[in-house]
């Protein structure tokens, strides 16, 4: 069955993939190293926008965030189990819902990397309004959130026209 999958849609859905990792490591990296060039987490600062490095040992928007390695390894298995689920789901659908999980996977795949190798994920975008500052997120969420809320269109948008058809 997998090997099936091995065509050039298949080439072109690791590209997708590839594209988002690189563009979330370029970002990061390239916020990593201002950072260590200026001595300061805030890199840029505007009336809605910062750019201020900080380090997420939690999941998404910094939830979950504790200091015990025991806790933090199993929070990285249990991403990667999910990250798994969300492969074994790419396989079985097609069209537009296997784009929005393969935005879904690239930045999952970028977040876990650094969650591998740096022991926390590099977050840097700092959106605000006055004193409310939404959470501070990386180019990989931005990926998995379009990427969940394409899954959700599609799952209403799909069941309407279920309910549509119910009624004929």
């Amino acid at each position: 069955m997998i090997f099936k999958s091995l065509t050039k849609n298949f080439y072109i859905n690791l590209i997708f993939i590839f594209l988002i990792f690189i563009l979330d490591r370029i970002s990061k990296v390239y916020v990593i190293y201002l950072n260590e060039k200026s001595y300061t987490s805030e890199i840029f600062s505007s009336k809605f926008l910062n750019i201020s490095l900080t380090w997420n040992q939690g999941i998404a928007f910094g939830l979950f965030s504790f200091d015990q390695s025991d806790l933090y390894n199993f929070l990285t298995i249990i991403i990667f189990i999910v990250i798994f689920f969300i492969f074994i789901m790419l396989i079985k659908n097609k069209g537009l819902k296997r784009y929005a999980l393969l935005m879904i996977f690239g930045g999952a795949i970028g977040n876990l990397f650094d969650r591998i190798f740096f022991k926390a994920v590099p977050d840097f975008i700092d959106f605000h309004i006055g004193e409310f500052h939404w959470f501070v997120f990386n180019l990989a969420d931005i990926f998995i959130t379009i990427g969940v809320i394409f899954m959700i269109l599609l799952e209403l948008i799909g069941n309407s026209k279920k309910n549509d058809y119910e009624k004929i």
